[in-house]
């Protein structure tokens, strides 16, 4: 662990009064608002929440993925829109730098990035490559000591509010698929560098993606993320290993979230007079939710205990982001049926977070996905 015991408990006590005392009543305003206030930013950036993973020689807190799991399932207790505010500076934004940045790429960027002063976002997707990353057609065609890059991006994550993006781009259009993509830090004002009008989203109000367009964008060569072109496929794969995994722990969170909101709920609703928790059909669902969720917990304090050790996790990661996903989706179901009409109503916080977490069985790697990637690493481990 990065931190010692005694630390690292108060970090949690922390965020948990953070979490609570802060930021659960404020979701109505943000699901109204779709927007985090300006105010509960600053307070995250006070609080360390951008530099979580950044190494502690860069000023972050360097959590280890054990700790970085926990912190992640307590963060899971409110909407998630909080905490992609700064989910790209810990995760998929920042951890293609850490892995496998220069010395120079490290010392300029991750400074500024734990400390929320840059946000960071990750552009991978585009509209004809999602889960088959290797068809990407964006291009960064070499210029001198620049690379000149066109094509768009879309569902960007933070895309409207970011300062840098991590951005993979096809440098060798000879050579297909996944070995001719390139990783580049992309400024947000160089010129030909535009973002679209956010989208509007099913759930997960709050949290901004837009398409990013880059028509003749300049961008130098320094800027590929390690100096080597071709390894930017490599780079995005490393970096969602520990991304799956942390979804993971926040699809626990909000499925914890959601059992203690059944458990309180159907303790004090009352039908044919008696609360409605003493129905067997009721405890049924309750059990089921704990029980799953309990599951999906022990992976992820697995998978990342594994990591830590510096095993490979490719197919633990795999199976806690599927399984998670999926099995967080089941609870929110389930809390609809338990609340009855008042689930589906805005009155209560269980309508809100049924949409909220229908997009974690899809992005970082759908569902789909991750069973393919599963049974591929079967197979090798088979052999």
């Amino acid at each position: 662990m990065a931190l010692d015991e005694e630390t690292f408990g108060i970090l949690l006590d922390t965020v948990e009064r953070f979490v609570n005392e802060r930021l659960v009543p404020l979701e109505s305003k943000v699901e109204e608002d779709d927007e985090v206030p300006a105010e509960i930013v600053e307070e995250m950036r006070e609080l360390g929440m951008f530099g979580l993973t950044i190494p502690e020689e860069f000023g972050g807190l360097g959590l280890s993925v054990v700790e970085e799991v926990q912190v992640a399932i307590k963060l899971g207790g409110t909407t998630p829109a909080f905490r992609s505010v700064f989910g790209t500076n810990v995760g998929i934004g920042s951890q293609g730098i850490i892995i496998d940045g220069t010395d120079a790429q490290k010392e300029y960027y991750l400074p500024k990035l734990a400390t929320g002063e840059l946000i960071a976002s990750f552009a991978l997707t585009e509209p004809e490559a999602g889960s088959d990353a290797g068809s990407l057609k964006t291009s960064a065609k070499k210029d001198g000591d620049d690379y000149i890059i066109n094509g768009s991006k879309r569902f960007i994550t933070n895309a409207p509010s970011a300062d840098i993006f991590t951005l993979m781009a096809r440098t060798d259009p000879d050579t297909p698929g996944a070995r001719g993509i390139s990783a580049f830090i992309v400024d947000r004002n160089t010129p030909g560098l535009s973002i679209g009008v956010p989208d509007k989203k099913m759930g997960q109000h709050g949290t901004k993606t837009a398409d990013v367009i880059l028509e003749d964008c300049r961008v130098p060569a320094e800027n590929i993320i390690g100096g080597v072109p071709g390894q930017g496929f490599k780079t995005a794969m490393k970096v969602l290993d520990r991304g799956r995994m942390h979804i993971g722990a926040v699809c626990v969170g909000v499925a914890e979230r959601l059992i203690r909101e059944c458990v309180q709920y159907s303790s004090e609703r009352k039908q044919f007079g008696k609360p409605i928790a003493e129905f067997q059909l009721i405890q049924a669902m309750l059990a089921d939710s704990q029980a799953e969720c309990y599951a999906a917990r022990c992976m992820v304090e697995d998978a990342a205990e594994k990591k830590d050790a510096g095993e490979n996790v490719v197919l633990e990661s795999a199976c806690v982001k599927m399984y998670a996903s999926e099995m967080v989706g089941r609870v929110a179901d389930r809390a609809v049926q338990i609340f009855g009409g008042a689930g589906y109503v805005a009155e209560y916080p269980i309508e809100r977070l049924y949409r909220d977490v229908r997009l974690f069985r899809i992005y970082e790697g759908t569902t789909q996905i991750q069973q393919i990637v599963i049974a591929r690493e079967m197979m090798k481990q088979a052999q």
